[in-house]
């Protein structure tokens, strides 16, 4: 099914779901707003249901399950004490329903799980210790607890083992946990994504974890070997005291960002903290406490030779850059832009007249009438004299005798042409430009010609020579431009997955029927510029041009061209109908993993080689042409809990043949 709600009451969304689901919901008289839920692809009744659930979330709202299988509405701050109690011994199924969940210690006491679990919970949920049972009573979103169980999982191990927040006053949390690792480990860790634990096998064999808390700017230890947990504080102990007076230098190695950019961004913080802005990060730009007048400044610089950013700051101005360095350092999503520019032309001409001439001899004189219509091609005088060839269409004429002029010319003394044309010029072009750029970065793509166009012409005059003979040397300027189709697009993503596109794209061409009489090429040109909002994978139409032309060019004889039927043969009439369709069409994906990225490049692939071979179905729909690249929805990377060995493996590329359906046509 398609989830289409745009504005909607929430109480009508809630009866919609209702009917869906074919379950009872009772709603609290207290729920009231408007949700928005567009699906781009059809769903099964069960994801439907927990996108609702989201919506209900996004609103302060909640489901509890009730009695018989019905379903209560009611705020989130009042679902603590009716949250459903998860009977069953795995995790809780669900993903945005309020649960409560009971985790019983098996190795630690539940009174030191509490202090390292709380501080990984959403504000509206609730963690209770009831230490007879060395149980911990949970209520929470049901991804939460389940994300939260993983965690135990982790940390409740064997006795020996110990968990162990070690706050830091000066360091950096992520620095100091890469720094502890290796200077611990038998090896040299990998710096991992930040808040991932840093997992390393000591010397003695045992087993380690150090992870970084950028939230609190602690670490978090954990260790089968007492001593060893010892030996880590010791070590972090060492480690976290201040810097020099004057500042220390850190080197910061960028993954995803651009150094000489954020190095602006975090010069521009330094800039308003120490002018007193409002909204700049505490402790960015100001001296820690006791530090003497005479504290050198802040300094930032950009290595664009290893991508990385150059430090020299207080620890306290540090740690708060460094906090604002991990969260900009993020890999960036991308833009897949499919755009179909369609123009459709259709010309037709009708043409019909007949013209006169005849000339006498009278002694030395000679004379003539005609009736010469210089919209006809041919002309009768132009023939009469011999200069001009039969044009298109049906002619027929009569011409008489030759007598000769007093200036010499030969003509004909008498002579009738009737003309009959009918033309027909059809044109289809059909363009379908692809793009791929990043979030918030402007791309063009150009297909055609450069071609010259003359823009001057000059004649000088040489100095005259030794013979007194001067030379002349003439000359043209000359520009290029740029002749068929540009595209440029600058995407930005927004919360929800909506794309906000800011949009140039031109056709030109070389007009050929309107070079006769031209001093140099005269070309056609058709842009757009805008700007749109479009949600990911959707069709949207940019523009477009219907028009119709219709030139009527009539010359007669005056009254012998209105005699009825007799009229007909003293005037020339001809009809011009031009008829133009232009439609330009859009449709954006967001690529936001390399998974992404491969789906619709053997997307393109496979598409391309079929049409190379012949293979590929004739698209004649213009919707059509936009459906093999499908939407991809966006994926959260996979939970990685305090004491996981190594990251999460991939997701598996898909399957070869494997498609997604198809999204509903407008």
């Amino acid at each position: 099914m398609l989830l289409v709600f745009q504005s909607s009451d929430l109480q009508a969304v809630v009866k919609s779901m209702s009917q869906m689901t074919g379950r009872n919901i009772l709603i609290d008289p207290r729920v009231r707003g408007q949700v928005t839920i567009v699906s781009s692809r059809p769903m099964a009744v069960a994801a439907a249901y927990q996108v609702f659930l989201s919506a209900l979330k996004a609103q302060g709202f909640t489901a509890v399950d009730g009695p018989e299988g019905s379903v209560r509405i009611i705020p989130v701050a009042e679902a603590k004490a009716s949250a459903p109690v998860n009977e069953q011994d795995g995790p809780p199924r669900g993903g945005e329903q309020i649960v409560t969940h009971v985790a019983i210690g098996q190795h630690v006491a539940v009174s030191q799980l509490q202090n390292v679990l709380r501080p990984l919970m959403s504000p509206t949920s609730q963690l209770s210790v009831y230490d007879p049972a060395n149980a911990l009573i949970i209520t929470d979103y049901a991804d939460n607890v389940r994300r939260l169980l993983r965690i135990l999982d982790r940390i409740d191990v064997p006795a020996g083992t110990a968990v162990i927040v070690v706050p830091l006053q000066n360091a950096s949390a992520i620095d100091l946990a890469e720094l502890v690792v290796r200077l611990s480990g038998s090896g040299v860790a990998t710096p991992g994504v930040p808040g991932a634990p840093q997992t390393q096998i000591a010397a003695g064999g045992d087993r380690f974890s150090v992870v970084p808390d950028t939230r609190t700017n602690s670490l978090l230890l954990r260790s089968d070997n007492p001593g060893r947990i010892a030996q880590l504080r010791a070590l972090i102990e060492k480690l976290d005291v201040p810097a020099r007076a004057m500042g220390s230098t850190r080197v910061i190695y960028l993954r995803h960002a651009e150094a000489l950019k954020l190095v602006e961004v975090l010069r521009g913080m330094l800039s308003a903290a120490a002018a007193g802005a409002p909204g700049a990060p505490a402790g960015v730009g100001a001296r820690p406490p006791g530090a003497s007048g005479a504290a050198a400044p802040s300094l930032i610089q950009a290595d664009e030779a290893t991508n990385s950013i150059i430090i020299n700051a207080s620890d306290t101005v540090y740690n708060n850059l460094r906090t604002v360095i991990e969260q900009l350092d993020v890999r960036r999503a991308q833009v897949y832009v499919e755009a179909l520019v369609a123009e459709m032309n259709a010309d037709r001409t009708d043409e019909l007249g007949v013209q006169w001439a005849g000339a006498r001899g009278v002694g030395s004189r000679t004379v003539g009438a005609a009736a010469n219509f210089p919209a006809a091609n041919p002309s009768i005088v132009g023939l009469a004299t011999g200069v001009e060839s039969v044009g298109a269409g049906l002619t027929v004429g009569v011409l008489g005798d030759t007598i000769t002029l007093p200036n010499g010319t030969t003509v004909r003394s008498l002579g009738a042409l009737a003309r009959a044309l009918q033309s027909n010029n059809l044109g289809n072009i059909l363009s379908t430009p692809n793009l791929l750029t990043l979030d918030n970065y402007q791309a063009k793509i150009v297909i055609g010609q450069n071609v010259p166009f003359v823009t001057g012409s000059f004649a000088t005059a040489a100095a005259a020579t030794a013979t007194g003979v001067g030379t002349v040397n003439p000359f043209q300027t000359i520009e290029r431009r740029d002749i068929g189709l540009t595209l440029r697009i600058k995407p930005q993503i927004s919360e929800g997955s909506a794309i906000r596109l800011e949009i140039y794209q031109e056709v030109s061409s070389i007009d050929p029927t309107a070079r006769a009489g031209a001093s140099d090429l005269v070309t056609t040109k058709r842009s757009l510029e805008t700007k749109v909002v479009v949600d990911d994978g959707n069709t949207i139409v940019l523009g477009g041009l219907i028009q119709n032309t219709l030139t009527v060019t009539t010359q007669q004889i005056p009254l012998l061209g209105d005699i009825p039927f007799l009229g007909a043969l003293f005037r020339f009439k001809s009809e011009d109908r031009k008829r133009t369709n232009l439609m330009i069409f859009l449709r954006p994906v967001i690529i936001r993993s390399a998974d992404d990225g491969y789906r619709v490049t053997q997307d393109r692939y496979e598409y391309l080689r079929g049409y190379t071979r012949g293979e590929g179905p004739e698209r004649e729909d213009i919707y059509d042409r936009l459906e093999p690249v499908q939407p991809v929805p966006p994926r959260e990377p996979p939970a990685r809990a305090p004491g996981q060995d190594s990251p999460a493996t991939p997701p598996a590329k898909p399957p070869e043949g494997e498609a997604s359906p198809a999204p509903a046509k407008p």
